[in-house]
Formats: C-alpha cells, sequence, structure tokens
C-alpha cells in the first residue's frame, strides 16, 4: 500500500480473516431479520397479549436478585456474548487488523467516531427545539447494526471490494466500542463500589490466566459467568462485562500455536452470537404493538424523527465528512477503483442501526413504555430506511464492483490464492472512468 493511499486491498492473512467474520454475521443477520419480524407480527396478532406474557415472565434464582424477565435476559445476559465477540474483534483489529497502524487507523477511526456524533447531535438539536422533545435518546442513532447492514449487502453488493467490506467492519466494531462505553456512563445506575471491585478482580483473574496461557475451559466459564454476574450487580450494565473479557484474550498466537485464543474463541461463539443471541434479543425487543399507538402518531414524535434523521442522514453525512477532512488533512487518497460515493454508501449502511439502538432505547426509556415504543418503531424504521437508500446507491455502482472483484478473486492458477496477492498486479479503475 503506497503511504498516502487508503482503503487499499487488506493483506492475505487479514483477508481470510475478514471474510469468516463477515460470512458469519451475513448468516446471522437473516436470522436477526427473520427474528424481528416475527417479534413484530406476534406483537400485533390476535395473540399479542402473550407475546407481552413473554417478554416479561420471569426466571432465575431470587436469592441472587436474578430472578429477572426473559426480556431481561436477552438484554443483559444474551447480548453479553455479542459484545464479547465484539471485545475479540476489537483486540483483533487493534494488534493486528485495520487499526493496528496508526496510518491506516485514522480515517476508518475518524470516521467512526463522525457516524457516532452527528446523529446524537441531530438528536439533540431536533429534541431540544420542539416541544415534548426528550434528550434522554440521545445514544440510540450512534449504533450500528454489523449483521443487518451485511444482510442487506449480501443481496445488494455482494461484489462490495473487500477493503470497503474491512472499512464497514472496523465502523462496526469502533461503533460497538463507542456505544458500550455510551452505555457503561451514562445508561447505567446505582453504582455500587464492593461489586465492581469484586468485578475488577475477576478481570484481574482472567488476564492473569491468559498470561500463565492457561486453557481449561473448567476455569475460564465460571470465571466469565462470575465476572457477568458481579458486573451485573455493581449497576454497570452487565454487557460491559462481555467487551472487556473479550478484550482481555491474547490475540497472538505463541510459537508453534496454530490459532491464538481470541481466534479459537471467535470461531466457537460467534455462531452462537450471530445466530441464537442477538436474534433472541430482537425477537425480545422489537414487538411493539402498534394496534392502539399507530404508525403515524409514534413517527411524529421529536424522538422519532430525532432518531430517523440520527441514523439516516447522520451516519453518512458524520462518516464521510470525517473521512474526507482526515484524508485531506493527511495528503492522502484513495485505493484505486474506490471513489467517495461508495464511502457514502458504507455510511448509509452503517446507518442500519438495530440491536444495540434497541439495547439503548430499552436502558433510557425503561420507565416510559409510550416512548420506549416511539423509540423503537423509529429505530426500525430508520433503519429500512438506511437499507433502501444504500441498495440503491450499491445497485447503482454494481459494475464497477463486479469489475475490481473480477480482479481480486481471479485464482487462475487454482491454488487458493487470489493471483492478485502473488502477482501484485494492481486493480483497475473501471469506476473512476
Amino acid at each position: 500500500m503506497a503511504a498516502n493511499e487508503i482503503l487499499s486491498r487488506p493483506t492475505l492473512g487479514e483477508r481470510g480473516w475478514l471474510l469468516n467474520q463477515l460470512r458469519d454475521e451475513t448468516v446471522g443477520g437473516a436470522i436477526l431479520l427473520c427474528a424481528a419480524a416475527l417479534a413484530l407480527i406476534w406483537a400485533n396478532s390476535p395473540w399479542g397479549d402473550s407475546y407481552t406474557d413473554m417478554v416479561a415472565f420471569k426466571v432465575g434464582p431470587e436469592s441472587l436478585g436474578l430472578n429477572l424477565p426473559l426480556g431481561i435476559w436477552a438484554a443483559d445476559a444474551l447480548l453479553a456474548i455479542f459484545f464479547f465477540v465484539v471485545g475479540l474483534e476489537l483486540k483483533h483489529e487493534l494488534v493486528l487488523g485495520s487499526l493496528s497502524k496508526p496510518a491506516q487507523a485514522i480515517v476508518p477511526a475518524a470516521a467512526a467516531i463522525g457516524g457516532m456524533v452527528v446523529p446524537a447531535l441531530i438528536f439533540v438539536v431536533v429534541n431540544a427545539n420542539m416541544d415534548g422533545g426528550s434528550l434522554r435518546g440521545w445514544g440510540i442513532p450512534m449504533a450500528t447494526d454489523i449483521a443487518f447492514a451485511l444482510a442487506v449487502l449480501a443481496m445488494f453488493g455482494r461484489r462490495l471490494p473487500v477493503a470497503l467490506r474491512a472499512f464497514l467492519l472496523t465502523l462496526a466494531v469502533v461503533d460497538d466500542l463507542g456505544a458500550i462505553t455510551v452505555i457503561a456512563i451514562f445508561y447505567s445506575d446505582k453504582f455500587a463500589a464492593i461489586w465492581f471491585g469484586l468485578f475488577i478482580l475477576t478481570l484481574v483473574a482472567y488476564w492473569l490466566l491468559q498470561k500463565y496461557r492457561i486453557t481449561s475451559p473448567f476455569l475460564y466459564i465460571p470465571l466469565v459467568i462470575i465476572g457477568w454476574y458481579f458486573c451485573y450487580k455493581s449497576g454497570i450494565h452487565a454487557t460491559v462485562a462481555g467487551v472487556i473479557f473479550g478484550f482481555l484474550t491474547r490475540v497472538r498466537p505463541d510459537p508453534g500455536e496454530i490459532e491464538a485464543p481470541a481466534d479459537r474463541l471467535i470461531h466457537r461463539i460467534h455462531p452462537i452470537s450471530a445466530g441464537f443471541a442477538v436474534p433472541v434479543f430482537a425477537l425480545m425487543a422489537a414487538g411493539v404493538d402498534l394496534r392502539s399507538t399507530g404508525l403515524v402518531d409514534a413517527l411524529s414524535s421529536p424522538l422519532s424523527l430525532g432518531i430517523i434523521l440520527g441514523l439516516v442522514v447522520g451516519k453518512p453525512v458524520g462518516i464521510l465528512t470525517m473521512a474526507w477532512f482526515m484524508a485531506r488533512f493527511t495528503r492522502a487518497s484513495l485505493a484505486p477503483g474506490i471513489v467517495w460515493r461508495d464511502i457514502f454508501a458504507v455510511g448509509l449502511l452503517a446507518g442500519v442501526g438495530f440491536t444495540v439502538a434497541l439495547l439503548i432505547t430499552e436502558l433510557g426509556y425503561q420507565d416510559n413504555s409510550d416512548l420506549m415504543d416511539s423509540a423503537k418503531i423509529a429505530v426500525l424504521v430508520a433503519s429500512v430506511i438506511a437499507a433502501a437508500i444504500a441498495a440503491v446507491a450499491l445497485l447503482s455502482r454494481g459494475r464497477a464492483y463486479a469489475a475490481i472483484a473480477k480482479v481480486e478473486e481471479a485464482d487462475l492458477d487454482k491454488d487458493g490464492i487470489p493471483d492478485v496477492y502473488q502477482q501484485g498486479d494492481e486493480i483497475d479503475t473501471p469506476g473512476n472512468r
């Protein structure tokens, strides 16, 4: 990669890791969409009361303070699995991936920050200047749902260059880190120092097990469960435990080691996260009853308008603006074959904010069911709108993407390695003509 070039083709090893991750997320995205659709249909069917009863049904030991509704279990426990995978991916990106070198990291990191800040600002401006506005949900339009976005990509942008796919994944990972930070600081309550101290001890124990190369799951599994419980009792949202444990996992393989612990865990846990944990959360969270509220009333509130504008407009504008600014600041240029409208298309995909946006909605408006329902409807509608516009943007570049893919995927000697990695070929730039 040239020193002043951004969004270049990833290395061969990083390409393989990236494509494996995206494949799992794409399948998970399809399951996620089905779960969300089922929740909406069920909640608005003649059997809608049974859906409400299911979400509110309590299970768990009362003596430990864990006799919780299924909806809370899904948000606090199942999404902790999701955020554990996020922590593993973040560690990989920081140590081995696109965030490991400052020159490569500055543009996607800045773009991700722009994609968080601008939607939040739009939400605040809308809700601060309209009657009945609510500032509590400013964190809702910040997050990107990578699984949902990749499901859209699988249908309308299969030939998207690997570099842009890597950019989208990096945006989502940094977004998730930002979201979990916002949750930990602004959407957690009743902080308990003693429980937090115990949680820190479990993190230290986990780090020591990694440091001394202990591999027994009989130590790790109880330790992580106990750490999750201490985090839950501390008042910090329990999903924070997942991302920190993931981040503490060793990502570099030792000499003679085929895979590092992080890679092994991603292969084993990612399918559980994408295929079960996140879809079940969607099933529990996406079932908004529209029979009494009405779609038009729900979407006309400042809360809903702030979320929709934040995701549909704020995300792509923030991502494109910050990426362009950092490229100008560093005097960098886009890699051959990639143009700025491609960055905008990826920004539109990033506007598909579903899973984490729903989580922040539940945390922000848990004491006001009407506002919660309005916010959830806005998240769903905004995600659909962003997906539709992104689909149009991707299809408009289909020919250019196909030309790039023809070079990136060519393997004339049938050795399983794309020829471009063996010959040093440069991708032609038909998209720029």
